[in-house]
């Protein structure tokens, strides 16, 4: 178990697979007790039993990001239960690919609500806590998609291209208080969300052509740096993108 965030208390949607269960364990692994969000609360369950198991502490909340008043229900019953030093908004992603001139204004929607919409309800129930308390550390979850063009996904792309945009400019609302906004950026990283690339081996092939360093990245590095911009091993960072890709953004 490490130290660094002994002693602080983390909230992270997104949490029942993938990076939102890695980021959950490593801020648990470092000391922090870990407040666990999602929809599925039997899958948040074992990841509570799994952190206890190893010696951390944890609890759970449903919750459906995208159901405004879930979201204001839950926030509440976090910041009665104490004070709030990371906020992590892992909660989003996209489930379908399709150009932008066919696309139903649902789907475009549905996309923004996740990646957006949800990000801001709970930084509306949570921040002001932690701005009146002087300091925090929130980390916002984007993707390499809203660092440049996205065709076929332009919907996820503008959806985690505001989320760069909102990183910065909550960042120096609130920056006179002592609280840290960043923004983590992964780029193709290894999860159940993204199994079905790996099931072509030619789909894949080309994928990982654009990867500099030519391989996956994992949930274990997205969890390091997320440790990072949890810690004060970045207490002088607010309003950045630390972005983990392998080099994928900067290809030519």
């Amino acid at each position: 178990m490490g130290e660094r965030l002994t002693g602080k208390r983390a909230v992270v949607t997104g949490a029942s697979r993938g990076i939102g269960r890695a980021m959950a364990a490593g801020f648990a692994a470092e000391g922090a007790n870990v407040v666990v969000m999602a929809r599925n609360g039997e899958l948040l369950a074992d990841l509570v039993a799994e952190i206890d198991g190893a010696g951390g502490h944890a609890t759970y909340l449903v919750c459906d990001v995208t159901d405004q008043a879930q979201v204001a229900e839950v926030t509440s019953a976090v910041v009665a239960g104490g004070p709030v030093d990371i906020l992590v908004n892992n909660a989003g992603g996209n489930s379908f690919s399709a150009p932008l001139l066919s696309m139903r204004p649902t789907g475009w929607t549905k996309t923004q609500t996740l990646n957006v919409d949800s990000t801001v309800w709970m930084l509306q129930g949570i921040l002001p806590t932690m701005v009146a308390a002087g300091g925090g550390s929130v980390i916002n979850v984007s993707s390499v998609a809203g660092l440049a063009g996205a065709p076929l996904m332009a919907h996820y792309g503008a959806a985690k291209a505001a989320v760069l945009s909102l990183t910065k400019s909550l960042a120096l609302e609130v920056a006179y208080s002592g609280v840290r906004v960043n923004a983590l950026v992964p780029g193709w990283i290894e999860t159940d969300l993204t199994d079905f690339l790996r099931q072509d081996s030619g789909v894949e092939a080309n994928l990982l052509d654009r990867v500099p360093m030519q391989r996956w990245g994992t949930v274990e590095e997205i969890a390091a740096a997320a440790v990072f911009l949890a810690s004060d091993d970045s207490s002088f960072m607010t309003g950045q993108m630390l972005v983990v890709d392998g080099g994928l953004s900067v290809m030519p």
